[in-house]
């Protein structure tokens, strides 16, 4: 079982990802902006961490950042579930350490099969 840090500004996209991950028997940690997100990252040491872009306060973008250049949290991979579709997105979100693209509307055979690449089996 792993430990899975969502951080979303959406309640419903947070309760549906958490679903999702409590649905394949990983545990879910939540955070509501980027900021808490990193917090929340540098504090529990998840295996893995969902990161909305468009939030308040620290955007996904910056936080994927911060989160993939501390020492403690490098080593988290970090896949960015967001609206934002645009192929230049989806390479910034890459260059700032994110391991992982999901756009939204979600398809749950795609986050598992990401899951499933990005944790230890």
């Amino acid at each position: 079982m792993a430990r899975i840090l969502i951080v979303d500004d959406s309640p419903s996209q947070l309760l549906g990802l958490k679903r999702i991950v409590e649905k394949l028997g990983h545990e879910a940690l939540t955070a509501e902006d980027g900021a808490a997100g990193v917090e929340v990252a540098k504090r529990e040491i998840p295996d893995l961490i969902l990161m909305d872009v468009v939030m308040p306060n620290l955007n996904g973008f910056q936080a994927t950042r911060t989160i993939s250049k501390d020492a403690t949290t490098s080593h988290i991979p970090v896949v960015l579930v967001t609206t934002k579709d645009q192929e230049t997105d989806k390479v910034w979100g890459m260059r700032q350490g994110a391991r992982a693209y999901v756009t939204k509307p979600i398809r749950e055979d795609e986050l598992v099969a990401t899951l499933k690449d990005l944790l230890p089996a």
